[in-house]
């Protein structure tokens, strides 16, 4: 009796412990009222899901980025990015528009420079990616830098890789991080054969089994490709031949992406990314020297201005967050939405809420199916409230749209890995571009338009009719959603 009193006391305590850090560690009232609820009605389990995926990794950082070392060499670069960051706000005032607010979030949130004389090219699913990746790493003469959710051991795979090699064994540098989790089908034989030429490859943050479910919560959905320093890709597409249409039978599902090029200073942050998960992953102390930061001098034509966006459990603020509330606050006329996983959560429910209500147009493209029941579940449960206030939202036919993308106002346009949901703004590393560019946001603005050919727009009247246990069933679903 005195073993199971002893017990009982322990378990007790064990609780308070996890209450008050439930308590301490959780900035959401209503995520901190759910765990409280696990913890103490679902003994042990209610715990063991909280340390898993309640953990505030923002507060306990996963891990600490030192791009530089030395504190008075940092200040220095800090006060050059403010400067020069400042220059472009106040002589490209035009191009940035009603925006200037946000440009200054991003510089303020995550030191994110704003860069003028880029190049930004618009590409459209795996057809128009991969060719031009492919082209672009076969002219490197320096340094190939590759980070990527997903890599597959499969034709368009292998083909990346032959050229990886091909370019390794001719002298450049190549660097490829791959996550542990998503591109788990390439470790046993594609990385052996890529070091053995003399690539150098590492996960990011390894899967270790005691610690899985932890682990598979806090992945890279980052996709960068770096070139010498000045061209780089970014964007939704992994790598895969499910991203290329029609490249292997007529019964393949349509996959609708969205991927950027671009050329210029805004690569730097790009290559900050790198630099930092490099080190981060790798036993190599990777310096930021100044042949990996080399776009060329610009002209006198003035390019597209671009911020580059990121975040994950390692950064300070949910920069990506707070860049898509600042990008839909700021609009005056017209939102354009693209993602597959909508679970926007209160914060972005009542940004959309309150631009519709101000007159705003806002329109919302998601999949008709994704591939979760249950997230689709969730993502439902928000259409009610947003298409009562005068959000329109559109449901696509055509196959899967994994696009994540912006349109305000046709001035600005976000281009990213980020979703709309809970995983990407807070447990995921991801990277989203800005660009302040009306001939850019017009361009992707058509995109939308045309995708919307392929969507079915939801009646609200029709909506609101829906039989009981489907509403229900979504409802409970939306109360899982911080952990989807």
């Amino acid at each position: 009796m005195n073993w199971i009193l002893l017990v009982e006391i322990v378990y007790v305590l064990i609780v308070i412990g996890t209450c008050i850090r439930i308590i301490n560690d959780t900035p959401n009232t209503s995520k901190t009222l759910s765990y409280l609820l696990l913890a103490l009605f679902l003994p042990v389990a209610g715990m063991i899901i909280y340390f898993c995926i309640g953990t505030n990794y923002r507060k306990r950082k996963l891990y600490t980025k030192k791009f530089i070392k030395d504190e008075k060499l940092l200040q220095e670069l800090t006060n050059t990015i403010i400067h020069t960051s400042e220059l472009v706000m106040a002589q490209q005032k035009k191009e940035v528009g009603n925006f200037m607010k946000l440009a200054k979030l991003l510089l303020n949130s995550s030191l994110s420079k704003l860069s003028a004389h880029n190049q930004v090219e618009l590409l459209l699913n795996g057809e128009q990616k991969f060719p031009e990746v492919i082209s672009a790493m076969k002219a490197a003469k320096h340094h190939i830098h590759l980070e990527y959710y997903i890599y597959e051991n499969d034709e368009i795979g292998n083909q990346i890789k032959d050229v990886m090699i091909e370019k390794a064994r001719e002298g450049v540098e190549v660097r490829f991080i791959y996550d542990d989790f998503g591109s788990r089908s390439i470790r046993k034989v594609m990385v052996p054969a890529l070091i053995e030429a003399g690539v150098k490859c590492v996960p990011f943050y390894k899967v270790i089994f005691l610690a899985l479910a932890n682990r598979i919560n806090y992945r890279n959905h980052r996709k960068i490709i770096i070139i010498d320093g000045y061209i780089a890709f970014t964007g939704g597409i992994n790598v895969s031949d499910k991203y290329i249409n029609g490249k292997n039978n007529s019964t393949q599902q349509f996959w609708r992406d969205t991927h950027l090029k671009l050329t210029g200073e805004a690569v730097y942050y790009l290559q900050y990314l790198f630099i930092n998960d490099w080190n981060f992953c790798s036993e190599e102390e990777f310096l930021p020297e100044k042949v990996y930061f080399s776009a060329p001098a610009p002209g006198e034509e003035v390019g597209a201005v671009v911020q580059v966006a990121s975040s994950g459990p390692d950064s300070d603020n949910p920069t990506i967050l707070y860049a898509l509330l600042d990008a839909i606050g700021l609009a005056e006329e017209e939102i354009l939405i693209t993602t597959p996983y909508f679970i926007p959560g209160e914060s972005l429910t009542h940004e959309l809420t309150v631009a519709a209500l101000s007159g705003i147009k806002v329109k919302i493209l998601v999949p008709d199916r994704s591939d979760s029941v249950i997230v689709d579940a969730a993502a439902r449960s928000y259409y009610g409230e947003l298409l009562k206030s005068g959000v329109e939202i559109y449901l696509y036919q055509d196959g899967f749209i994994h696009a994540k993308t912006l349109v305000s106002d046709s001035q600005l346009a976000i281009v990213g890995t980020a979703n709309m949901d809970h995983r990407s703004f807070d447990l995921n590393f991801e990277v989203n571009t800005i660009i302040y560019d009306t001939d850019f946001s017009t361009q992707l603005r058509n995109v939308f338009y045309d995708d919307l050919r392929h969507a079915v727009k939801i009646d609200p009247a029709s909506w609101y009719d829906r039989p009981v246990y489907k509403q229900f069933f979504e409802k409970v679903a939306r109360l899982l959603s911080h952990l989807l």
